[in-house]
């Protein structure tokens, strides 16, 4: 008659379920390339992991908002440019006007600048996404408002829109306003009134009125030109801020990976010695389970 010893055999059990974990667990990492499946395996990495995740989330509402300031920076340089555009012909414009074209050549030119009159005023009220690029935050209702005569035509241009621009996060330490301030558009205002002078001056057919609306129109110029420096410099600063975002999410991509990957060589070490653990414990407990009374008083 043989008679298990149920110490040993508790013993037995007991080590081949943690051996069979063993292997388990090391066959999971593995099969997932993941360290942990659960908190518990290891609580201080869990935390840190977690950490690590909200960061990212914020880095990524970061990155949208980046994009969205992006968006509205270059439609906003595009269209101060279209404006610079037209001021350029204004200017050439004035240079012909004032010379030795005769009445009827400057009311031709009076008659393209009064296109150019209602270009500039379409491209003033430009949208992006459904708003008024140049409203600041009252961007629901176009910022430049025109006065017409009983023939339609433009008199007289006022600005309407907020005194200046929703400012918008786009990294940790850092908000922009992708927007021109009030103080700009008003400018962009003062434009329009100066181009409507040079169309009134041109259709007179006075080269001398002509000439006189120049020093007006040359301000003008010079606004455009800050006002795409201006832009051109948030740019830069957008663009500083996405590659920051971007290096801190790599390495917290990197961070991440310590806690959570896998090293699959140690976990192949692993297994191999738990596999063959559990074979010896299989062979030494079916031995000692198979010794009879008579083996364990001897």
């Amino acid at each position: 008659m043989r008679i298990p010893n149920n110490t040993f055999s508790n013993t037995l059990v007991a080590q081949l379920q943690q051996l069979t974990a063993r292997q388990s667990d090391a066959q999971n990492q593995i099969a997932t390339g993941q360290r942990m499946t659960h908190p518990s395996d290891d609580p201080a990495a869990t935390a840190r992991v977690l950490e690590y995740a909200a960061e990212k989330q914020q880095l990524q509402q970061f990155s949208r908002n980046n994009s969205r300031a992006t968006n509205i920076s270059e439609s906003s340089f595009a269209a101060v440019k279209e404006l610079k555009d037209i001021s350029d012909r204004a200017g050439e414009i004035v240079v012909l006007g004032s010379g030795t074209a005769g009445p009827d050549a400057l009311r031709a030119y009076g008659a393209e600048a009064d296109q150019m009159l209602e270009q500039a005023l379409q491209t003033a009220n430009t949208k992006y996404a459904g708003e008024h690029l140049f409203g600041g935050t009252k961007s629901n209702s176009p910022p430049f408002t025109a006065v017409r005569d009983a023939s339609g035509r433009i008199t007289s241009v006022s600005y309407s829109g907020a005194s200046a621009g929703a400012e918008i996060r786009t990294s940790e330490g850092a908000k922009i306003s992708p927007f021109t301030s009030g103080a700009k558009n008003q400018k962009f205002a003062d434009f329009l009134n100066n181009l409507a002078g040079l169309r009134d001056a041109l259709q007179s057919g006075n080269a001398n009125t002509v000439q006189g609306t120049h020093a007006a129109l040359q301000s003008s110029e010079d606004d455009f030109i800050v006002t795409l420096s201006e832009i051109g410099a948030k740019q830069t600063r957008l663009e500083s801020d996405r590659t920051q975002n971007e290096v801190r999410f790599a390495e917290l991509e990197k961070l991440t990976g310590k806690e959570t990957d896998a090293d699959i060589t140690e976990a192949v070490v692993k297994l191999t010695q738990a596999h063959t653990t559990y074979q010896a414990a299989l062979q030494s407990g079916a031995k000692m389970l198979s010794m009879s009374l008579l083996d364990y008083i001897r």
